[in-house]
């Protein structure tokens, strides 16, 4: 029989943190509403496992692989059964991804051993909530949330986010995926559990406060809206959407809180509209896996490697791209482009990327370690055996960005930005659905 828990922790940081991204420091300064650690166990009485979420931008796969040891000893079963989603939030604190130095301040530092303790709370009180449970599924469209950011101008180049009506602007290159996803999970004698799954990225509001972004009002209002109930969300493939639509008047409701609270919104309602119509998941045993994938460097030449180093130093000095006197081009995308170039020049040739795979009866869930493209979430659902498959970004580790092939020759933020040679994304997506397909 399946037994199946819940579990929630605040993780809100103290002011003064350093929060992720945007490649220059930005100290905590407010709180708009909370961050959470969310925790969804499983046991089937000869297996256990444990799906989180935590409201961060990611963390990397070594810090994760130490705080899910930590979790599955807590909890009596392995490493490969503990899976870690983070939300992706860009207003939560930096773990160490290295956008700005301030990431590793003493403040940092000392949250991430706090939150690295909360998880493992987080999971064991999931465990003591145990209750006899079934499955069922739903989906939903979900309209005027996300969009391709990935644009192709007049003169037959790419560009990321190019600006409100943008008179240069041809059309998307890509497609973005609209359908959202509910697991239902029916407990005897204790809430029901609903974990929604969408893809686009939590960086609608900007500033300084913390904040959970979207995933907050998805999860605030799928409660709201059926009785007795505790929402988990998880991120799909996002790597090349947001929040933008770039063909309106930026005047328009298109940013801010008052936009993330319509996207969640709109998320959370997508799928309770078709919550009578859910059907049954079948089976109730538990199976994991997880497979590092090695993959090749995305390497510099020497003439790079000098230009990148010379830019990393102004970096450094100004610590902000766009206060760098000089510079032609888009400041940011330039600095990530450098911050590529001198990272992996210190690298060897390959590193190994891990895609995880979590099955509870005919539902899976499938983990890329990072920020996939829209495409390698529709890949791996459209070669998926299982009748429910639940794509998540950030899982696992965090190691970058994932463009598909074409990006790489058409550049942008993401392929400036992104470590590893093209073929990857393809090939994570590949990998990831054969190990999803092994579980079946």
């Amino acid at each position: 029989m399946l037994k199946t828990g819940f579990a929630r922790l605040d993780i809100t940081p103290a002011l003064g943190t350093c929060l992720a991204g945007y490649f220059h420091a930005r100290p905590a300064d407010g709180i708009l509403d909370p961050l959470y650690a969310i925790a969804v166990a499983f046991d089937d009485g000869e297996k256990r496992a444990v799906v989180l979420t935590i409201d961060n931008l990611g963390i990397k796969q070594d810090v994760l692989a130490k705080i899910r040891d930590s979790i599955a000893e807590a909890c009596g079963t392995v490493r490969e059964a503990v899976y870690i989603a983070c939300t992706h939030t860009h207003l939560a604190p930096g773990m160490n991804q290295g956008h700005h130095q301030s990431e590793n301040r003493a403040e940092n530092q000392e949250y991430a051993g706090i939150l690295a303790k909360k998880a493992v709370d987080v999971a064991c009180l999931a465990f003591n909530d145990l209750a006899p449970s079934t499955l069922s599924y739903t989906r939903g469209e979900v309209k005027d949330v996300s969009f391709i950011r990935r644009y192709r101008m007049r003169d037959g180049s790419a560009r990321t986010n190019p600006g409100y009506l943008n008179p240069d602007v041809v059309g998307f290159i890509g497609e973005v995926d609209e359908q959202s996803q509910l697991l239902v999970i029916k407990r005897e004698g204790k809430p029901e559990i609903g974990i929604v799954n969408f893809q686009v990225h939590p960086d609608t509001i900007g500033g300084c406060a913390v904040s959970a972004d979207y995933p907050k009002f998805v999860r605030d209002t799928y409660e709201k809206l059926i009785d007795n109930s505790r929402c988990m969300y998880i991120n799909g493939a996002q790597g090349d959407s947001n929040h933008v639509d770039i063909r309106l008047d930026e005047t328009k409701c298109r940013k801010g809180y008052e936009r993330t609270r319509y996207m969640g919104r709109k998320i959370a309602m997508s799928v309770v509209a078709n919550y009578e119509l859910r059907e049954e998941i079948k089976g109730d045993k538990i199976t994991f896996a997880n497979k590092l994938v090695s993959v090749k460097l995305n390497k510099g030449t020497a003439e790079e490697i000098e230009w990148a180093k010379g830019l990393m130093a102004d970096y450094e000095q100004y610590g902000d791209p766009v206060k760098i006197p000089g510079i032609v081009g888009n400041p940011i995308h330039l600095v990530a482009k450098a911050q590529r170039i001198t990272t992996v020049s210190e690298m060897g040739n390959e590193k190994e990327l891990l895609v995880s795979a979590l099955a509870i009866g005919d539902a899976v869930f499938g983990g890329f370690p990072g920020e996939p493209f829209t495409e390698m979430g529709r890949t791996v659902k459209k070669n998926s055996k299982f009748t429910l498959t639940i794509p998540s970004c950030c899982t696992n580790g965090y190691e970058g960005y994932y463009p598909m092939m074409d990006a790489y020759d058409e550049a942008g933020y993401e392929a400036n930005s992104a470590r590893y040679e093209r073929g990857t994304a393809e090939k994570l997506a590949n990998e990831l659905s054969d190990l999803i397909n092994t579980l079946k």
